[in-house]
């Protein structure tokens, strides 16, 4: 499973020209799935994200999470997170988890965080989505839950 995590001040994804979540401030999350992903790799990814100190504590250092300043997450899922552009000029999207195991993934994901207690926008699987966020600082961080990088 791989993340693109933004800490923003806002954001919002629109599909079919309807929104379909939001959050205030917090982090926007591009969520991608592969086709070896399991529930553990939801479980870390989700413990990873809201724990992870990118938050500004009282000195102006990176030392707190999304818990400790109460922030809200959009969720957006995205396939191309596993695009394999090293050969020739099309990306081989063959690593990503076929549609419904990836969805059935990312609805854990969303799940797992709302049950801490996150207020958690998402957009709509499967469909065209405009996401529109304001990165905060900008603090941008790549995470995949094989620790390939």
């Amino acid at each position: 499973m791989r993340a693109v995590i933004q800490r923003t001040s806002s954001s919002s994804v629109m599909s079919e020209g309807l929104e379909t979540g939001r959050a205030g401030m917090g982090l926007t999350i591009l969520l991608g799935v592969a086709s070896d992903d399991t529930e553990a790799d939801v479980t870390y990814m989700v413990d990873k994200c809201i724990h992870l100190r990118i938050f500004e504590d009282d000195e102006g250092k990176l030392n707190r999470s999304l818990l400790d300043v109460g922030g809200d997450m959009l969720v957006v899922s995205q396939f191309t997170l596993y695009g394999d552009a090293r050969r020739g000029r099309r990306p081989s999207f063959t690593s990503a988890a076929p549609p419904e195991l990836a969805e059935k993934l990312y609805g854990q994901f969303v799940a797992q965080v709302r049950d801490k207690g996150i207020t958690a926008g998402t957009g709509k699987f499967r469909t065209h989505m405009v996401v529109t966020l304001a990165n905060d600082g900008p603090v941008t961080i790549l995470l995949d839950s094989k620790k390939t990088f």
